[in-house]
């Protein structure tokens, strides 16, 4: 017992020893010196990227230093290019390079059918399913009051345009299922009411708390397949 006790005393010391030196590392750290202010610059722009340390910045600009002048020039025209050419479409709020996206344009779309998603990643989640055959509509967002985001910020009142033509049969709630999808269903809820139109959902193939971009293909295809009325007590 004794020996024991003995071992757990030193495993305890080791770990109080190395907490302490890590602390004093920490505190004694200073960044990595780069020794040009045009490379410092071009790091600086890369890690402000979600996802990029200042590491994998300086990596891909080391790795970019070693490209020719004429791939450099492609590379930045293309992200020039996107930013000026790239638009919303007029009528659902995709990402599109004319003034309708491929999908609405798409004779064989019905648009009677109108899936509701928060942002563009969703429509090429549920667009690599292969199984939804109507069109979409981007938000942009959720309502979400802790970070300031209401329905006035949100594209509500196209969609609610499109109620008023009398042509649309079926809205497909395809918003997360989270407490912000979940209130941004209610509230386009209450809104439709008045409209003469089916208002459904996903199943819950797609998990309670789970992000739609993140669910794998499979899941939502079913989902959608097995989509139910949406009620106000789910």
């Amino acid at each position: 017992m004794q020996a024991f006790q003995k071992t757990k005393n030193q495993k305890v010391t080791k770990l109080i020893t190395f907490a302490f030196w890590w602390i004093c590392r920490m505190i004694n750290f200073s960044p990595m010196k780069i020794p040009s202010k045009y490379i410092d610059e071009a790091v600086d722009q890369l890690s402000s990227l979600p996802g990029i340390g200042k590491k994998t910045a300086l990596r891909l600009v080391l790795q970019m230093l070693n490209r020719s002048e004429s791939e450099i020039e492609r590379f930045s025209q293309s992200f020039i290019e996107m930013k000026q050419k790239v638009k919303k479409c007029s009528s659902c709020g995709n990402i599109s390079d004319a003034e309708l996206c491929t999908i609405c344009e798409n004779p064989a779309r019905d648009p009677s059918q109108i899936c509701v998603v928060e942002d563009i990643r969703d429509v090429m989640a549920l667009e690599s399913t292969n199984y939804f055959k109507g069109i979409y509509h981007v938000l942009g967002g959720i309502i979400s009051p802790m970070d300031g985001i209401g329905p006035a910020d949100l594209n509500i009142s196209t969609l609610l345009q499109k109620l008023e033509t009398g042509e649309v049969k079926e809205i497909i709630f395809a918003l997360s299922a989270n407490m912000e999808g979940d209130t941004t269903n209610f509230y386009l809820y209450k809104k439709m009411a008045p409209y003469d139109v089916a208002i459904t959902c996903l199943s819950r193939g797609v998990a309670i708390g789970t992000e739609l971009q993140y669910a794998d293909e499979l899941t939502l295809g079913r989902s959608l397949i097995n989509r139910q009325p949406f009620k106000l007590n789910e």
